[in-house]
């Protein structure tokens, strides 16, 4: 009796050991998907061209989430007026477009206008300069542009996720003022919903 009481203590200092270390590691498995990771087969040509994101609840499926879409200064190479985000036909989330902002340099973009056309499966921001920078201008001085060159760049993106999850391709395009109107690509956000 004494040796099964023994054993009966051993084995439940065993289980509760056990069930410890498997919630100690719960956080760090709901946190894998709140970033890029490791892509070994993306499609994607050049690696530097995959670019950084967070998701700032998760990327689990029809929830609202703030979509982080980073882009790094040396990917910046004119001043930008204007960023367009081309998503995938499947995509069937929902862009909060009222609330969306841009960080540059550490500081908050004026947008002057967002344009969403969901026929084409583009996002259009269309930046402004800040009342202050304005006002600091001369009047014969050529406008600068919003963001200049190479800055990092980081777009909030509000969003509801898809109902259903998966692998979402977002390519990032800028453009600069006075250059010719065709958005230079400058990378690629492979975006993980639900898994």
């Amino acid at each position: 009796m004494v040796l099964s009481k023994h054993w009966a203590r051993k084995m439940l200092l065993g289980v509760l050991a056990a069930g410890s270390c498997g919630l100690a590691l719960l956080p760090v498995a709901s946190l894998a998907q709140r970033n890029p990771g490791l892509t070994i087969f993306s499609g994607i040509r050049d690696r530097s061209d995959i670019l950084s994101y967070y998701l700032d609840f998760g990327g689990r499926p029809n929830i609202r989430d703030r979509y982080r879409l980073r882009i790094p200064a040396n990917k910046v190479e004119l001043g930008v007026s204007q960023i367009a985000i081309n998503y995938p036909d499947y995509y069937r989330g929902e862009f909060y477009t009222d609330h969306i902002e841009v960080h540059a340099g550490g500081e908050t973009i004026p947008i002057q206008e967002v344009v969403l056309d969901e026929e084409r499966q583009i996002l259009q921001i269309y930046l402004g300069l800040s009342e202050e920078k304005l006002a600091a201008l001369d009047e014969d001085a050529p406008i600068p542009p919003p963001i200049e060159a190479q800055t990092p760049i980081e777009i909030e993106l509000p969003a509801r996720n898809p109902t259903w999850g998966g692998t979402y391709y977002f390519h990032a395009r800028l453009l600069s003022p006075g250059d010719v109107p065709l958005p230079r690509y400058v990378g690629t956000w492979i975006l993980t919903i639900g898994q």
